[in-house]
């Protein structure tokens, strides 16, 4: 035991550096960081256009066929600077993997070997949730959600006037990338929980006496991030509440695992003890 402590101590002091080099190297990885969004960005500008139709595509299936449609801008620079908005955005999730590197960079050190062992799984598995969270919001909550928006156009009858629908481009395209965004990160529910179960600020059995509020909560969250209309809240919530679901169940491997090895390590101290009460 207690060599494995000088060890883990050794391993922690090999890592350590001055505060000095820890802000020289905070700013190494800002500006690493930093310049994989520029360069990103002069590459995302280059097709503009092209992410435009991509996050255009949803109001364009469901405008299919009707020659009229379009969407307006109303300011002369307002469409330039969508394209730039546009741009960065895409530059922002092109650029996360190498923010993502830097990150570790900056954070392993600090850690032990078998921390650094144990976060890699959380690492991997924050952007293939964000990608789940972006492709429910993309392909199902959208459209839906347009849909039912749309349900309030009304034709002119008896002398009115109609009321039809004609997106300003710059509010749509932000609407859009802030659904993606807010359901990409409401995906990262299981690390955050698992977390802080190994951190020891939650327990399994705290999450599972405390599902009912963790339910109104989630449908709290998705009438917030969502559109006022039940089909995305609920799309977004009943997700959340399966992962939530799934979080205890990850919390719970965190606790078997650590009560494991504090149960080597108690017996290992107690095999260590008898030998040296034996001599």
């Amino acid at each position: 035991m207690a060599d494995n402590e000088d060890e883990r101590e050794a391993e922690l002091e090999a890592g350590r550096m001055p505060l000095l080099d820890h802000l020289i190297e905070l700013r190494n990885r800002l500006m690493w960081s930093a310049a994989a969004i520029l360069v990103a960005f002069g590459v995302c500008y280059q097709f503009k256009e092209a992410i435009y139709r991509f996050l255009a595509w949803p109001l364009a299936q469901i405008f299919a066929g009707q020659a009229d449609r379009k969407m307006i801008f109303t300011g002369l620079t307002e469409a330039f600077f969508t394209y730039i908005k546009v741009s960065f955005w895409a530059a922002i999730c092109i650029a996360f993997p190498v923010i993502a590197v830097q990150v570790w960079k900056f954070v392993a050190p600090g850690l032990y070997k078998n921390e650094r062992r144990a976060f890699l799984p959380y690492i991997c598995a924050t952007p293939i949730l964000f990608l789940m969270g972006a492709s429910l919001a993309y392909f199902v909550v959208i459209p839906y959600a347009f849909r039912f928006f749309l349900s309030f156009e009304t034709p002119g009858v008896d002398g009115s006037l109609p009321i039809v629908s004609e997106p300003k481009v710059n509010e749509y395209l932000s609407l859009v990338m802030t659904l993606l965004l807010a359901f990409g990160a409401a995906f990262q529910l299981p690390v955050l929980l698992t977390l802080m179960a190994r951190a020891g600020i939650i327990t399994s059995q705290g999450l599972i006496s405390k599902w009912r509020y963790a339910t109104v909560g989630m449908f709290a969250v998705a009438a917030v991030l969502t559109p006022p209309d039940v089909v995305s809240q609920t799309s977004l919530a009943i997700p959340l509440i399966l992962l939530y679901v799934l979080s205890i169940f990850s919390c719970r491997m965190v606790e078997r695992n650590r009560a494991r090895r504090e149960a080597e390590e108690e017996a290992a101290l107690s095999g260590g003890g008898g030998a040296a009460t034996g001599e």
